[in-house]
């Protein structure tokens, strides 16, 4: 298997993983979270409502300082008070100090922004927080959210991204641009694009056995041709994450990009 390679968080020096490990919906134990570790994924993305933070924090254990971890709070509790409480919710299930990255789950318009930036800004100053980011959020609530910080930025927005949703691909640029990166979940699709009852599934099979990769390589392997994009796909078996780590390390030829994106037109 190749090595597993890293792209800079938006200019911290942070470098993290090419595949990291989601865990919406996750299943699988601390096994495999600790297998794709080993492997080079050393981050692991999980949220307050995914019911996930537990089982990651065990996988922690004895490994935190090896580890870039991510967690939510959820958008129903964005006022202030509820930020705080949230994150001291997420530190005792995950059994850790500090959580590197904190990201605001989704938009919630009946909460201004400039209270939960200024909530989010104070956990950062107490140490229970590295750096803040988004999910879900259009290019300008991801404006309005870093206008309202005054101290920090907004290192990240975590979207759905791949072949069958390239809806976000139009504000690539100003993410590139602004040093903002984009953390691609649900890169497979949830499984929809390792399917042989997908619409366009036929090109990814081909492709993938031309460049010597499974499906599941090949979809990953091409979110990352963009350079300013990182996965997080969700394994429940140590096999799986295996293979979503084998999607690092290598890139797919132009000629089978432009094959890939013929197939699933935005």
């Amino acid at each position: 298997m190749r090595r597993m390679e890293y792209r800079e968080l938006a200019e911290t020096g942070i470098m993290l993983p090419e595949v990291g490990l989601g865990t919406w919906r996750y299943r699988g134990g601390a096994a495999p979270l600790v297998r794709g570790i080993e492997l080079g994924a050393n981050l692991i993305d999980t949220a307050e409502i995914y019911g996930s933070e537990g089982v990651v924090g065990e996988a922690l254990q004895g490994r935190r300082e090896g580890v870039f971890l991510a967690t939510k709070v959820s958008g129903e509790h964005l006022k202030p008070d509820q930020v705080r409480k949230a994150a001291d919710q997420s530190l005792k299930r995950l059994g850790v100090s500090v959580i590197d990255l904190y990201q605001v789950h989704w938009p919630n318009p009946r909460v201004p922004i400039e209270q939960t930036m200024q909530a989010l800004e104070e956990l950062v100053d107490t140490g229970k927080v590295r750096y803040i980011g988004v999910s879900n959020f259009s290019r300008s609530q991801v404006e309005q959210a870093q206008a309202a910080l005054k101290r920090n930025r907004i290192v990240s927005n975590q979207l759905e991204y791949h072949l069958l949703d390239r809806s976000i691909e139009a504000d690539f640029d100003f993410y590139s641009r602004e040093r903002i990166l984009v953390i691609a979940y649900s890169p497979l699709a949830e499984g929809r694009l390792v399917s042989t009852r997908t619409r366009g599934y036929d090109v990814i099979e081909a492709v993938a056995q031309e460049a010597g990769k499974t499906p599941a390589q090949v979809v990953l392997n091409w979110c990352l041709v963009r350079p300013n994009v990182i996965t997080i796909p969700k394994s429940d078996r140590e096999a799986r994450v295996e293979e979503n780590c084998g999607a690092s390390g290598w890139r797919l030829e132009p000629a089978h990009v432009a094959r890939l994106e013929a197939a699933f037109p935005v």
